[in-house]
């Protein structure tokens, strides 16, 4: 016997039993473990920081990252599945200010690092519980207890292996350079970094003038959209090879009534002075080097001994004529281009902005104020000294600290990198080797960030971090780059076996130079969080100095999947780390997924109030309804709607239908003892019906559709074939077969339906097992544990079903789908012409379509309740034609005859009539005696359908069914409608479906004679062992339950009570 089934869609208390069985039998551990030995499928988890709460975003994340492994595990493949935690960088640090109350380095230092660290040590598993409940909720299945940590010594070890060989490379090298850098968090950042942070923004610029030394007012004209930097001024820039211009303006700016004279480029003189500027020579860009300037604010100019080292003109080709004057003001500590020109051309390096963000004490007045605050006071004292033409707001694209918000400096600062740039080709051929689902990633977004590559800022001013494994000699300067733990004590034997290798422990750690004996001290830095994910192929495993089998076995991935913004994050890096230690990418396959909007498709946020938390919407839906959801929205690299509305409709759709079916099957099958072990199944081989035939060549076509769409990684594609399938299986051969289970006697076409129905649904459980893991076990654990020996302790013990190709007919399921369109159009035909399905029809003409195998026939005569269907038919014949005059030419030649032509007309023949015009005839019309020859000319006309029957048409396809109804025909149609009735007065009062009763009917003479005819056929249908007659209502039995119907305009009544023969 099968466990009755609740018809409730109430999954939740459900797959909580699922948990509790999983956890019980030590599912997940088996299921990992399962296939070792096998080939190897390898997964990379990337890992989250789980100091902050998980998200709707990370449980799509976790949806799409388990389905594959599972996918690839019932495949035969071991799939290691290592759960891993982000736990260093900045998103820690900030958070632990946060919680202490400090603000910035300095706060930090007083507080105490030791101290600080052990707090961040902590926080990074604030939400731990969070995650490992959401991530065992959802079903993913990973090794949590074997997880990875980033801050652990042996995944520091791992990383300190790595930047020892790129150091032997020869790729890492300090350098003094501009930087993007956050004054709020004190640190440098990567370009990878930085590129996750830009925001659209506002910003006000300004157009100086900056005097011109030796020619009387005159001027360099000079545009900026940073007024901060103008302190630190010491050159211009124009581009040699453009036209420049000097020209006379008056009254500029508004104050300054005289006649000034500016130097700019030809092209922009417009945009800066409109028509006011007369234009007194031209010259090329060349002509202006080496002219010298007054600055315009003297900080600079006070800390410049040799003032011949500044202020000039310099020319370079990056200046360009999009915008501003064409000449450009230099700030070499405050932009890349500006410190390139610096090194270029030796100008002084004037730096009057501190590590905060603040313009220094040299600055007079600004001093101490943050930069971007600055910017209006410098604007008007540049006003006020009238050395401002105007200002304008401009948009752009500005980057923002990833972490704190806070808008980015560009400045100088000393660091250590990697440089990227000289492994640029290297990046981009191993790119080419890499499946982007989808493409345009791989040659877009993740090709062009490759293209433009620029060397890793590896070096962070921070603390809670892998140290930055270098040490630098304080008398020679020497430098040395240390690999590992057995190294570091090879160089220090002092050093303690278990040190923790984080600031402030690892600072205290000196030893000799080798080149003079001085002593070694590390740098300060640790390193960009960034570089500890993109480790996480080999250090998770602690590589190379345990586990180096399992790496080599392991890498590169065959998938990993993330979020989009993480191209230039984690995915990155992953392939950065791998080519600069081992030439190959880290990944073969990478999908990206978009982000998760709300239901209205706005980005999820606590400030707008629509954020929709994953325990919420378990609690409300369950992990499987919610998986569903995100595998069939939308493609998972398209921004994804999520609401409990879209949710609740997957599952109503998809587990719904799929509960219904099962509960269907459970149902009959304890009713008649139903065990598949009973049967041998090849006997019955050959008793199939053609709609059983149908079924399974749809399952193993869909087997085969669905493995070949998951082995490429199409997962929305995949996911809606399953949910076509079950449409079809449920509302098409579960319903047409439904009455094959109803009959008394175990016969052979009954053992056939139910051979049929096991085989779809054991075989559909596996199938969609990594899709929906707790109602394909709920399923499995139901009808396939216990009822076959070959069953295994969980479903996802199962291998994937295999396409069994000798029962895929393509022609059966052609014909099929051929039956089915025309069962639409026959249901849409009967709806236009307000005819019930339960009203049979003497005959439908089938247009446009190839005549179906007999078999085929009768199924779809029984669905469209018609008693004869004719293929092969012309479409003319189902065409009649209604005329109309044409008064453009009749109205002169007809006169006042026109008007009872407008009579006579429409009477035409309609198919004769057009018959006629066709073969070039003309239509003779008597009016009154007088006769008019009309033309195709003379006459409008519009098809109608042949009188006596209703078409609908689809593409080339037309059903056209005949409405004229006989009495017998409308006979049956009461009985129908008797038998419909009675069918819903059992559900009603919930009799089993084998409960035998007693019908009463209480009905006119007309009505009883009609029963009476039928009395047979309608005791079978409703399971009647006995029918009785009344003439009211009043007489019927008082312990029977009653209802009074409308049938077709008859009033009847029924009364039902369960009968002594019960069953």
């Amino acid at each position: 016997m099968y466990k009755k089934v609740d018809s409730s869609l109430d999954f939740v208390p459900r797959e909580l039993e699922v948990l509790e069985f999983w956890k019980k039998h030590d599912i997940v551990d088996k299921s990992l473990s399962q296939r070792k030995g096998n080939e190897i499928y390898s997964f990379y988890e990337g890992p989250p920081t789980a100091n902050g709460e998980p998200h709707a975003g990370h449980v799509l994340t976790r949806v799409i990252k388990d389905l594959i492994p599972r996918y690839r595990t019932m495949k035969g493949y071991y799939v290691p599945r290592k759960a891993g935690w982000d736990t260093h960088g900045l998103p820690v640090e900030l958070e632990v200010e946060k919680k202490l109350g400090l603000n910035g380095k300095e706060h930090i230092e007083e507080f105490g690092v030791a101290e600080f660290i052990a707090e961040c040590k902590e926080s990074v598993w604030k939400y731990l519980s969070e995650w490992e409940e959401m991530t065992e909720r959802v079903g993913f299945w990973v090794d949590m207890e074997n997880a990875y940590v980033t801050y652990e010594n042996d995944y520091i070890e791992s990383v300190w292996w790595a930047l020892k060989e790129i150091w032997e490379k020869d790729l890492i090298y300090k350098g003094h350079r501009v930087v993007p850098y956050c004054p709020r968090c004190g640190t440098a950042l990567s370009s990878h970094e930085v590129a996750q942070g830009y925001k659209d923004v506002t910003e006000t610029s300004i157009y100086v003038r900056m005097p011109v030394e030796g020619e009387d007012n005159t001027y360099f004209a000079v545009w900026t959209t940073t007024p901060w930097t103008l302190p630190s001024n010491v050159a211009l820039c124009v581009n040699a090879d453009e036209e420049y211009a000097l020209v006379e303006v008056a009254g500029c700016p508004e104050h300054d009534t005289a006649t000034s004279r500016y130097y700019l480029a030809t092209a922009l003189i417009e945009e800066v002075f409109g028509e006011n500027a007369r234009i007194i020579r031209t010259m090329p860009g060349s002509e202006l080097l080496n002219k010298r300037y007054t600055p315009i604010f003297d900080y600079a100019n006070q800390l410049i001994k040799d003032q011949q080292s500044a202020f000039y003109v310099v020319a370079d080709p990056y200046v360009n004529l999009d915008d501003g004057t064409g000449i450009v003001h230099i700030a070499p500590a405050f932009g890349e281009d500006d410190a390139r020109l610096g090194r270029k051309h030796n100008l002084p390096h004037i730096q009057l902005v501190d590590l905060e963000g603040k313009l220094t004490a040299e600055t007079g007045e600004f001093a101490g104020v943050f930069v971007k605050d600055a910017d209006p006071n410098l604007i008007k004292d540049l006003d006020e000294r009238g050395l401002l033409l105007f200002s304008k707001d401009f948009d752009h694209n500005y980057p923002f600290c990833w972490r704190c918000d806070t808008a980015l400096l560009y400045y100088a600062r000393s660091g250590w990198f990697i440089a990227m740039t000289k492994v640029r080709d290297e990046l981009i051929e191993n790119n080419k080797k890499i499946n982007w689902i989808p493409k345009n990633i791989g040659t877009g977004r993740f090709g062009n960030f490759l293209e433009n590559v620029v060397d890793w800022n590896l070096s962070r001013e921070r603390y809670w971090g892998t140290p930055l494994p270098i040490w630098e000699c304080e008398s020679c300067n020497a430098e040395h780059c240390v690999g590992s733990l057995e190294e570091l004590h090879s160089l220090a034997p002092e050093v303690p076996v278990d040190i923790e290798l984080h600031k402030p422990g690892i600072d205290q750690v000196h030893f000799a130079c080798k080149e003079c004996g001085g002593k070694m001290t590390r740098v300060p830095e640790v390193i960009d969080c960034w570089f500890d994910s993109g480790a996480m192929p080999f250090a998770q495993y602690h590589y190379p100095f345990d586990n180096k089998e399992i790496f080599d076995a392991s890498a590169p991935a065959d998938f990993i999947s993330e979020a989009i913004d993480q191209t230039r994050g984690w995915f990155y890096t992953l392939h950065a780390i791998s080519t600069l230690l081992f030439d190959r990418p880290a990944y073969k396959t990478c999908l990206v997924m978009g982000h998760v909007l709300d239901g209205e498709g706005v980005k999820m946020s606590k400030h707008i109030g629509n954020v929709i938390h994953p325990s919420d919407i378990f609690a409300s839906e369950g992990a499987d309804a919610t998986r569903w959801s995100f595998f069939t929205t939308s493609q998972p690299w398209l921004p994804t709607r999520f609401s409990e509305e879209t949710v609740n409709e997957g599952k109503r759709r998809f587990m719904g239908t799929l509960w219904n079916t099962y509960a269907f099957f459970v149902l009959y099958a304890n009713i008649d003892n139903f065990e598949p072990q009973n049967y041998d199944k090849a006997e019955y081989v050959s008793k199939r019906t053609v709609i059983d035939r149908w079924i399974l060549s749809r399952l193993n076509s869909l087997i085969k559709n669905v493995d070949k769409r998951l082995e490429r990684t199409d997962i929305t594609g995949s996911s809606r074939c399953l949910q076509v399938f079950l449409d079809e299986l449920s509302n098409w051969y579960v319903r047409r077969s439904r009455e094959r289970y109803w009959g008394p006697e175990m016969d052979d076409d009954k053992i056939v339906a139910y051979l049929t129905l096991y085989e779809v649904l054991e075989k559909l459980v596996r199938l969609i097992a990594p899709y929906t893991p707790f109602i394909s076990e709920m399923i499995y654990q139901n009808i396939v544990v216990g009822h076959l020996d070959s069953a295994q302790e969980s479903v996802h013990f199962e291998d994937y079903p295999e396409a069994d190709e000798s029962l895929i007919d393509e022609k059966l399921e052609s014909d099929m789908d051929l039956l089915l369109d025309l069962v639409g159009l026959g249901r849409a035909a009967r709806n236009t012409a307000q005819l019930k399905i339960r009203q049979p029809l003497a005959k439908a003409i089938v247009v446009g379509g190839r005549e179906l195998p007999l078999d085929l026939i009768d199924l779809l005569k029984d669905e469209l309740n018609i008693k004869d269907i004719e293929f092969g038919a012309e479409a003319s014949e189902l065409v009649d034609y209604e005329f109309k005059p044409q008064l453009r030419t009749l109205g002169k030649r007809m006169g006042s005859d026109l008007n009872k032509a407008r009579e006579l007309i429409p009477e035409l023949p309609g198919r004769a009539t057009m018959e006629a015009i066709k073969r070039g005839e003309s239509i003779a019309l008597d009016v009154d005696g007088t006769v008019y020859e009309l033309t195709e000319e003379d006459l409008l006309y519009t098809e109608v359908p042949v009188a006596g029957y209703v078409t609908e048409s689809e593409g080339a396809l037309t059903v056209a069914l005949q409405t004229e109804l006989t009495e017998e025909l409308i006979e049956e149609g009461f009985v129908r409608e008797i038998v419909s009735k009675v069918q819903s007065m059992r559900r009603e009062i919930n009799f089993e479906v084998t409960d035998r009763v007693d019908l009463f009917v209480a009905a006119n003479e007309k009505m009883t004679d009609l029963v009476k005819r039928w009395q047979e056929e309608i005791s079978e249908e409703v399971l009647a062992a006995s029918l009785t007659f009344f003439s009211t209502e009043d007489e019927l039995p008082q312990d029977a339950q009653n209802k009074v119907w409308d049938i077709n305009g008859e009033e009847m009544c029924f009364a039902l009570r369960c009968s002594e023969q019960k069953k």
